[in-house]
């Protein structure tokens, strides 16, 4: 660090990640779903989906060397990592070194973690999520009680998978993991990453999702719509008469609304389900 002409310290300018990786001899591991993303400028991008960042708690998966991190820090968050990549743990001190107590790093599996416990409740989830567990992690976060314990996700995934989550009925990227972004909570594509901007480039573009929490609709239990949607979508070529006979009370839950049950699953909306769930809860 340096002072400045009013006597506050400056941080020196940060060593470009490439350096990073290649001064801790790191390469992106197939197995554990990393890609590295080296572009400050984007990285700074990202950091700044959730909104003004200063003061606030950042919970962050799959660090890697840091990129991120520190953009976050920048930001003026102070961020709890989870870094399951014992070899990025050297590179991840060093910022933990720079920064103090706004850093704290966890060698750990992301899906075991307990995350209310860990970060509790208000805390930002922003992260270049590892392609291989990004789905589960999100649906992990989209369970459970509400209010959830974050305040917001900002996640990169395959735009494949982030289509998924905005999709509209009628569309062959509706099911049901975009029942579970939106029955509860607001999805948004906020941008779109050129696979360029990876290390390695991934063989698909990717695109950062920016999701919040809305107010959960009464009488709906979380069990009941993950447990109608897998029904419904399981089969998502039959029509519902078909694809719900299984579930007790479906066919009448059906009739009751007056919904037809030679429709399909992607033609019904976000709110169809939510009526259907409420019925049988």
């Amino acid at each position: 660090m340096r002072p400045d002409s009013s006597g506050n310290r400056l941080r020196s300018a940060p060593e470009p990640l490439r350096d990073v990786i290649a001064r801790h001899g790191l390469s992106a591991s197939k197995s554990l779903g990393q890609n590295f993303i080296l572009d400050r400028q984007l990285l700074a991008r990202i950091a700044a989906v959730p909104g003004p960042l200063q003061g606030q708690r950042v919970y962050e998966v799959g660090p890697g060397p840091g990129g991120l991190t520190r953009a976050l820090l920048e930001a003026g968050a102070t961020v709890t990592a989870v870094e399951r990549d014992r070899r990025c743990i050297p590179a991840l001190g060093e910022l933990e070194e720079e920064y103090g107590d706004r850093l704290l790093i966890i060698e750990a599996d992301a899906l075991l973690i307990d995350e209310r416990e860990l970060v509790g409740d208000g805390a930002h989830v922003v992260a270049n999520l590892p392609y291989n567990i990004g789905t589960a992690l999100l649906l992990k976060w989209l369970a459970g009680h509400w209010p959830p314990w974050w305040r917001s996700l900002t996640l990169m995934f395959q735009k494949e998978v982030a289509d998924r989550i905005v999709a509209a009925p009628n569309s062959d990227a509706y099911g049901r993991l975009s029942i579970a972004a939106q029955w509860r909570s607001r999805p948004q594509i906020a941008m779109r990453v050129n696979r360029s901007a990876f290390v390695p480039p991934p063989k698909v573009t990717s695109a950062v999702v920016h999701i919040v929490p809305t107010a959960e609709p009464s009488g709906v239990d979380a069990k009941v719509m993950e447990r109608i949607t897998e029904a419904a979508f399981g089969q998502r070529r039959k029509m519902l008469r078909s694809s719900l006979k299984s579930y007790p009370g479906a066919t009448e839950a059906l009739e009751r609304l007056g919904i037809d049950p030679q429709r399909r699953a992607e033609t019904l909306s976000v709110a169809e389900f939510v009526e259907i769930a409420r019925l049988l809860s």
